[in-house]
């Protein structure tokens, strides 16, 4: 673009996460509607801060689409630009030393490993919650599925519209069998093998 000029500061990633005494990275949980994304992330980080008092952020879908995204719909387009923008927001606090934590859809290959090439290597994260699409319309938390059904919402993610399971996850989370706790221990484990949680 022309005319600008991004600004070299003078404290890096490594000054902050220096401070911090931990990593920082991206976990990017993905799945269906229904899966446990949210639930399972919002426990991760309340064990992050509580038990290893980790420095966080969750980002979560419908949050994003209140505020950053509210110009978005759910076009395949739309959805498009709706993970490029929470990737640019990954890498801000990324670069600010934290574990970002994101519970989004994100139901194209492309657009994830769109966001894992702009960030270092070993620091996104990708975590498939693994539900079957027909127990996630039996949950129906937010009555979506339903509304689905009878024709009120279209391109909607497994029914018409398309979701790519991730090729080769760092984490694969079955949240059809495992409870909350379960899930999130199997996060949890993979960050301490990793030396993401410092000493």
């Amino acid at each position: 673009m022309k005319n600008i000029f991004p600004q070299n500061t003078l404290v890096s990633r490594k000054d902050r996460t220096k401070i911090k005494n931990h990593e920082s990275c991206v976990l990017w949980f993905t799945g269906f509607s229904g899966s446990g994304k949210s639930t399972i992330a919002n426990r991760v980080e309340e064990r992050l801060n509580k038990e290893y008092e980790i420095h966080t952020y969750l980002l979560d879908g419908d949050n994003i689409r209140s505020g950053l995204n509210t110009d978005l719909g759910f076009s395949e387009s739309d959805r498009v630009e709706n993970i490029r923008r929470i990737g640019e927001v990954c890498k801000l606090f990324y670069d600010a030393g934290l574990i970002v934590l994101t519970a989004f859809i994100s139901p194209f290959v492309a657009d994830r490993n769109f966001v894992r090439s702009s960030l270092p290597e070993n620091s996104f994260i990708e975590i498939f919650v693994d539900c079957p699409l027909e127990v996630c319309e039996k949950r129906d938390p937010k009555g979506l599925y339903s509304k689905v059904r009878k024709g009120e919402i279209k391109e909607f993610t497994g029914i018409d519209s398309p979701y790519q399971a991730p090729l080769s996850p760092e984490v694969i989370i079955n949240s059809a069998t495992l409870s909350i706790e379960e899930c999130s221990d199997q996060v949890i484990k993979y960050l301490v093998n990793t030396h993401k949680l410092g000493k």
